[in-house]
């Protein structure tokens, strides 16, 4: 909503500051102009990258809007999830919770939450992990590793489309320059006429230099800023299955992993510990400390 209101703020002052200044010749041209830039511009965004980067760059306007998809109860969520799969885990092994990590579609764990299971970043994150560690149940697992590099995959492929926008965003002011000359084409070509027939031709010359930057700058760039923030903010929710897991991995107690992995989370996305127990249904699980936080 904040970015919507922003862009809204940003086009009645400038738009309707060209409008108002500006000769009719500009107001008339400008349909046209709008209409060149932005076909180009869609143009060198598919030209410049494969069609699913384009797409995620185009998707990129709505996250930007809606900002990150992961609220405070879906990490409620996802941490008693964890809770639970790492608990009987520990207690009958890997072997305990195999139908879950095999057919997450039928899990309870997952079912229980679609929005989870609807992620598939984030299911196969938590059942390749738990694969790996039933691999070698012995020692020390690679999962931490597999893991490092799974979100280093999954980030990088998540900031080719934010690099798409930038990309686009500076490629703005050059596009705007070409409609630019070719108004200025046009206006050679009569070069005979009077100043007032000049004049407006190049008024509305003039004008795709002026779309070109205002959408570089007032649009493009800052969505491009937003769609990075928002990129980075839920990569805070994978992050928060690899330390869990990372802490199931070298032996910490599933109730302590849930306190770890909470704690470091931003505050407008922790959920307090009476939200945990509320999901869990049971204190039992939890530290003797913690229950009389709860308390």
């Amino acid at each position: 909503m904040t970015q919507l209101f922003g862009i809204l703020t940003v086009f009645i002052l400038i738009i309707g500051a060209l409008i108002f200044s500006g000769s009719p010749a500009v107001v008339e041209a400008l349909p046209f102009e709008l209409a060149l830039i932005g076909g180009a511009a869609i143009g060198t965004l598919l030209i410049g990258n494969s069609p699913q980067i384009a797409r995620d760059a185009a998707g990129g306007f709505v996250k930007a809007l809606r900002g990150p998809k992961w609220t405070k109860a879906d990490y409620a969520d996802l941490l008693t999830g964890l809770h639970d799969l790492m608990r009987r885990a520990r207690r009958g092994g890997v072997i305990a919770i195999e139908a879950d990590i095999e057919s997450p579609e039928t899990s309870a764990v997952f079912r229980n939450r679609p929005r989870l299971l609807a992620d598939p970043a984030a299911c196969s994150l938590i059942t390749d992990s738990f694969r790996i560690m039933a691999l070698n149940p012995g020692g020390k697992s690679p999962v931490e590793a597999h893991m490092h590099d799974a979100l280093a995959t999954i980030a990088a492929g998540r900031h080719k489309a934010v690099n798409a926008l930038n990309t686009l965003a500076d490629a703005l002011p050059a596009l705007g320059i070409v409609a630019a000359v070719l108004g200025i084409i046009k206006t050679m070509s009569m070069i005979d006429q009077s100043p007032d027939v000049l004049g407006p031709m190049i008024a509305a010359a003039l004008l795709g230099t002026f779309l070109g930057v205002f959408l570089a700058y007032g649009l493009i760039g800052p969505i491009a800023a937003r769609f990075a923030q928002v990129v980075d903010e839920e990569m805070q929710y994978l992050e928060t299955i690899r330390a869990m897991l990372c802490a199931h991995d070298a032996g910490i107690a599933p109730a302590t992993a849930v306190e770890v992995a909470r704690s470091s989370l931003p505050m407008h996305l922790r959920p307090s510990l009476s939200e945990i127990d509320a999901s869990l249904q049971t204190v039992e699980s939890l530290p003797a400390s913690l229950k009389q936080r709860t308390a």
